[in-house]
């Protein structure tokens, strides 16, 4: 049975990412247990692994800090072990080797980037609402048969800095990155928890790998 584990380190939107995950299992009769946990230990049972966010970017990685061995199990399970991961807005983000918000900020460096601020460019700030994403390499979590509209609420971007990480772009005053991957990691920069169907599916292709 798979054991899909939601890290709660006080700063994701935990509750929808749950509900969406629950309501995927039980509608294709999978074989799989959803949990919410900010116990280290627990990242050792699971078979999938998702890292969700909202807020600051410094925040964020203190909340995962504060959480004792967390980061350790996570790498370790992620990294060596090779289980599947996704992260999910600022969970996304702190994949990247630094964030810029609010000062200078180490992220987790397991996909080379920065995190840098939207350029104002005549348009409002949070990035929010329902956006087009263009998709440039296709893996295992986005399949040609999909959709690609997804709900993003964001000010700050993922500035990948390879391009074999790059999967989609999306536009608002400028293209910028909002799905990556490397190996068995992933990260969108949009709620798929809040997407409707296609969000769903995406989340569904991440519990089928």
């Amino acid at each position: 049975m798979k054991r899909i584990i939601i890290v709660d380190y006080g700063l994701g939107n935990i509750r929808s990412v749950e509900q969406s995950l629950k309501r995927i299992v039980e509608e294709n009769n999978q074989s799989a247990e959803v949990h919410i946990t900010n116990n280290a230990k627990d990242i050792r049972l699971a078979t999938h692994v998702i890292l969700p966010g909202q807020g600051a970017f410094a925040s964020c990685m203190r909340g995962l800090k504060d959480i004792p061995g967390m980061i350790n199990e996570l790498s370790e399970n992620i990294l060596i072990q090779k289980k599947p991961f996704l992260g999910i807005c600022v969970g996304m983000q702190l994949l990247a080797d630094i964030g810029y918000e609010n000062g200078n900020h180490q992220g987790l460096g397991w996909i080379n980037g920065e995190i840098k601020k939207m350029p104002q460019n005549n348009i409002k700030l949070p990035h929010m609402g329902w956006n087009e994403v263009v998709i440039k390499n296709y893996n295992d979590l986005i399949k040609e048969e999909e959709q690609y509209n997804y709900y993003f609420v964001h000010s700050y971007y993922f500035d990948c800095k390879l391009k074999e990480n790059e999967v989609a772009t999306t536009d608002y005053g400028l293209k910028f990155t909002s799905i990556i991957s490397k190996e068995n990691v992933y990260g969108v920069q949009f709620h798929p928890e809040k997407s409707s169907l296609q969000g769903l599916k995406l989340l569904k292709n991440f519990i089928d790998l």
